[in-house]
C-alpha cells in the first residue's frame, strides 16, 4: 500500500465522519462546513436500503448454500476476516490507491489526502460513507462475508490477502512506534548526562582572579 495505517491515521479521525474542512478560513486554517441542509433524512435511506438488500440477499444465499450441504462460516475464520475488513476499509476510506473511488463524492488536496464530502444529496451522502471507516467497514465486511460465503476459496483467499497486508502493517507500524520511543528515551538520557556533567563543571570551576589577603 503507499501508505501505512498509522501515517493516514493521523490525518484523520478513526472513527466517524470526517471533519468537513473545505476552503481556508482568514487565518490559514481550513474552514468548516456545515452539512445541515446538504443532505435528507432519504437520502441515508436509500443508503439503508441499498445496504439491507445486499444483507438479505447475503443472508438468502447462506440458507440455499446451507440447503446443498456446504459449510457456515467456521468462528475460527471470524479473526482473519476482521482483519480484513479493517483493511479494506482503511484502503477505501484513506489510500491513495482509491482516489479513483472517492473522487466523484469526496473532496481531496493536492497529494490526494481526503478532506470532507462534496456536493449536495446523495453525492454527499456517499462522500459521508467513504470518508469513515467504521461505515465503510461494515459494508466491507458485508461484501467479504457475500463473497466467502458464495465462494469459499475465493472469499478465504481475499480475506487471507487482505488480513496478512493488515497484518504487515500493524505489525511495521508498531515496530515504528518502538523505535521512536527508544530514540526519545535516548535523547532524554544525553540531555540529563550533558546537564549533569555541566553542573559538575560548574562546581569545580577556579576562579582565576588572585585572593586577596
Amino acid at each position: 500500500m503507499p501508505e501505512s495505517f498509522s501515517q493516514s491515521a493521523a490525518r484523520q479521525p478513526s472513527e466517524g465522519w470526517a471533519p468537513q474542512t473545505t476552503g481556508r478560513s482568514a487565518g490559514g486554517r481550513p474552514g468548516v462546513q456545515p452539512s445541515a441542509g446538504l443532505t435528507s433524512p432519504e437520502d441515508y435511506a436509500i443508503l439503508a436500503t441499498v445496504f439491507l438488500t445486499g444483507l438479505a440477499s447475503v443472508i438468502a444465499l447462506a440458507r440455499r448454500r446451507h440447503a446443498e450441504g456446504a459449510a457456515a462460516i467456521a468462528p475460527r475464520d471470524l479473526p482473519a476476516l476482521s482483519l480484513a475488513t479493517f483493511a479494506l476499509a482503511d484502503t477505501v476510506v484513506k489510500e491513495k490507491v482509491s482516489t479513483w473511488l472517492r473522487q466523484p463524492f469526496v473532496e481531496e488536496d493536492d497529494d490526494h489526502h481526503p478532506l470532507s464530502p462534496r456536493g449536495r444529496g446523495m453525492q454527499r451522502a456517499v462522500g459521508e460513507l467513504l470518508t469513515c471507516t467504521r461505515c465503510a467497514g461494515t459494508w466491507g465486511a458485508l461484501v467479504l462475508v457475500g463473497l466467502r460465503t458464495a465462494s469459499p476459496v475465493a472469499g478465504r483467499a481475499t480475506a487471507n490477502v487482505l488480513a496478512l497486508a493488515g497484518a504487515n502493517d500493524l505489525l511495521q507500524s508498531g515496530f515504528r512506534l518502538l523505535v521512536e520511543r527508544a530514540n526519545q528515551a535516548s535523547v532524554i538520557s544525553n540531555d540529563a548526562s550533558n546537564g549533569h556533567e555541566g553542573a559538575e563543571a560548574d562546581d569545580f570551576s577556579v576562579d582565576p582572579r588572585p585572593t586577596r589577603r
